[in-house]
């Protein structure tokens, strides 16, 4: 085995939902809180697209990039929504979120160079620039800078092999967004070092109470990445997409082209009906549901002896400091899954800095299964600080 192979830690989530799983095929009740896939269903018009794309036979090769009218498409999505304009030919299409991450790190930096993101975060993320022998620099971040990386903090750990910064706006597991005018800075500070910016936008259409401007506003040089899989519940269709600086596209067209040859046909078909009014009124509907849910969520876990010091703006995650509930967070969340029928994700996934003593709750659930969990957490707790 690679010592590369040896390096990429296990995504420990995905051991507690196969054993969810397996308790819930022996009879047991569980309620899914650890995955963070929205319980919605595709919006209907999404869904009936993509049947027509295969009953018409689109199963066959689109370019790399992605099919021309669906680069359109989203240039003029992000037109509408975010008054910026986009020349198609920057748009790749790409297998999910995470095929547009690993071509970007792939075209931006060569082995041995720097990328710094925040810790705790998105596990994946590192795990891209491993594979590809780039060092991941993960940042310690606290409540104070809301878990997300600060201009401060990048001119700190900017060193000679440092290459470019990695933010998620909002974040996993924490789902804070980090201000305009700091957003602002950081790529101020990216940009006088020669470096990249790259901005994770995959939830940001699930920020809530408030229109945020995109990453893209702030110059020509950002790479964003987005998906299909969240906001518009297409987790399984494996579609994303980026922007990228036009001198790049040619070196991701080639990476695209051997690498994956092109995005899921199908999907690409089905996600052209993404943007319609249709479709947008029902996710917008779905937003609404997952605001009540995080509004009833949080104030139960905080009264469980939960510590949220930081109300999440965004995606539908609540990343909880286990105070005096345990002291660790992997530990806690197996027992809550055996012993009370509560699946939720250890904060050990996410990094180093202090997430032993977290746990990440998905609120991907209905709210009476929400308040069924923070009844049975109660109960559990309960029964096991009795004497």
């Amino acid at each position: 085995m690679s010592r590369r192979a040896a390096d990429i830690e296990p995504f420990r989530v995905m051991d507690i939902l196969a054993r969810a799983q397996a308790l819930q095929a022996a009879g047991r009740d569980v309620i899914h809180l650890e995955v963070g896939e929205p319980d919605f269903p595709t919006p209907a018009p999404i869904v009936e697209a993509g049947i027509r794309a295969l009953r018409a036979g689109q199963t066959r090769y689109t370019p790399a990039l992605g099919l021309p009218a669906l680069r359109e498409a989203i240039a003029a999505y992000h037109q509408r929504r975010h008054g910026v304009a986009i020349d198609p030919a920057r748009i790749a299409v790409t297998p999910g979120a995470s095929g547009a991450l690993l071509l970007a790190v792939a075209a931006l930096f060569d082995p041995g160079e720097q990328l710094l993101m925040a810790d705790p975060g998105y596990p994946c993320n590192r795990h891209f620039a491993r594979l590809l022998e780039v060092e991941a620099v993960g940042v310690p971040v606290d409540a104070a800078s809301r878990f997300q990386l600060t201009a401060a903090a990048v001119e700190r750990h900017w060193g000679p092999r440092t290459r470019g910064v990695l933010v998620a706006n909002p974040g996993n597991p924490t789902g804070t967004v980090i201000p305009r005018s700091e957003l602002a800075a950081i790529h101020a500070q990216v940009r006088a070092r020669g470096g990249w910016l790259l901005v994770d936008e995959i939830y940001h259409e699930l920020i809530q109470g408030r229109d945020e401007p995109g990453a893209l506003s702030l110059g020509e040089d950002v790479v964003v990445v987005n998906s299909f899989s969240k906001y518009w519940c297409m987790t399984g269709w494996r579609l994303g997409w980026m922007v990228l600086p036009a001198e790049l596209m040619p070196a991701v067209e080639r990476l695209a082209q051997n690498l994956f040859l092109a995005a899921p046909t199908p999907a690409q078909h089905a996600a052209l009906a993404a943007f319609e009014p249709a479709t947008l009124e029902i996710l917008a509907g779905y937003k609404e549901t997952l605001r009540a849910r995080r509004d009833m969520l949080v104030p139960a876990l905080r009264a469980l002896g939960f510590e949220i010091p930081v109300q999440p703006e965004g995606a539908f995650y609540v990343y909880a400091g286990l105070g005096g509930l345990a002291a660790d967070g992997e530990a806690f969340a197996r027992r809550l899954l055996e012993e009370a029928g509560v699946a939720v994700t250890p904060g050990r996934d996410f990094g180093r800095h202090a997430t032993k003593a977290h746990v990440r709750f998905a609120y991907t659930a209905s709210r009476d299964h929400l308040r069924q969990a923070a009844e049975r957490i109660a109960v559990w707790s309960a029964r096991a600080s009795a004497p």
